[in-house]
């Protein structure tokens, strides 16, 4: 990993950081999954917890990752402002934090985000421009940090933004110490760096499985690889989900301290958010039931008799579209 050892998460430095967010973030709560709906997909032997990320700040877990690297900042820094590149979810935790911070936020976004996420950014207070893809959205980030100076919070990569992500991981096996296994998001792969370092740090034990959409894998490309891949397009439901390419530092980690990785196709990913709106009374996107999706689908037979924390990681999804994801195929 080119950071280098020294750059490796420990849990002082866990501690330090969940301190120094402060109220600015949510402890989120932990909540046993226990229904006849869920036995009959995970067998009455397999206890499943939600850890419900999905009521951070914003509606998911990015304000960790965005706050622990802006809190960083020079008051010089700051007072110039900062610049992100997301599908929604990172835009708005950056226009959060920018606004609880007292600066100011311009984030590149694309077209085909969400409404409702460029609407909350909006609310929240920063300037927002629509590009044609995420790529797109990258380069004009890049131009924003030249031409104005601001600093750009990457979506998934650093070691500050793996320290923010960390402390929920801490959190975690905090709430439930004896936990078998951990099921984390991975979509860049700056929440799975960060969750599963703090996992292992306290809890070497725990298992730690991460979940990718099938319209991008990236992650599963670069462990294949040996170094951090990138794909032409993201073709997922899942668009949080959806990062152009993996980085080195947050694919470091997850080499490191990942046990396994699996796929889910989109199919799954709905099915995953009918059976946590029905049976868990959650209204989640794509992205937060992708651990569910896992945990019913490819993980069943290795976590059958576990006890297995899932990431709920977030929820910022209009209604029309929640809609649609739920209704029954054909």
């Amino acid at each position: 990993m080119s950071s280098g050892p020294a750059a490796l998460p420990t849990l002082a430095a866990i501690r330090a950081t969940r301190e120094r967010l402060g109220d600015l973030v949510v402890t989120t709560p932990v909540r046993p999954w226990d229904d006849p709906a869920l036995t009959r997909e995970v067998g009455a032997l397999t206890r499943v917890f939600l850890k419900e990320e999905l009521f951070q700040r914003t509606g998911t877990f990015k304000p960790r990752g965005a706050l622990s690297v802006m809190l960083e900042l020079s008051a010089d820094a700051l007072a110039r402002g900062v610049t992100a590149v997301s599908a929604g979810n990172h835009a708005i935790a950056v226009a959060y934090a920018a606004r609880v911070l007292g600066t100011t936020a311009k984030v590149a976004m694309p077209r085909t985000a969400n409404s409702f996420r460029v609407e909350k950014c909006r609310e929240l207070g920063a300037e927002v421009e629509l590009l044609e893809d995420v790529h797109r959205a990258f380069a004009r980030t890049k131009q924003i940090e030249a031409e104005e100076r601001r600093t750009f919070v990457h979506p998934f990569e650093g070691p500050r933004t793996a320290l923010g992500t960390a402390t929920l991981g801490l959190e975690l096996v905090e709430q439930l110490p004896d936990l078998d296994a951990v099921v984390v998001p991975i979509g860049g792969g700056g929440l799975c760096a960060g969750v599963a370092s703090a996992v292992k740090l306290a809890r070497p034990a725990c298992r730690v499985y991460g979940v990718e959409p099938e319209g991008a894998d990236t992650m599963r490309r670069s462990f294949a690889a040996g170094s951090p891949q990138a794909i032409d397009a993201v073709r997922t439901i899942a668009d949080s989900l959806g990062a152009p390419h993996a980085a080195p530092y947050s694919y470091g980690l997850c080499r490191q301290y990942v046990d396994e990785l699996v796929v889910v196709s989109d199919d799954e990913l709905r099915r995953a958010m009918r059976l946590l709106f029905t049976s868990a009374k959650l209204a989640v996107e794509p992205a937060g039931a992708a651990a569910t999706a896992a945990c019913v689908g490819p993980l069943r037979a290795r976590i059958e008799g576990k006890r297995v924390g899932l990431i709920v990681c977030g929820a910022n999804i209009d209604p029309g579209t929640f809609a649609a994801n739920l209704a029954p195929a054909g």
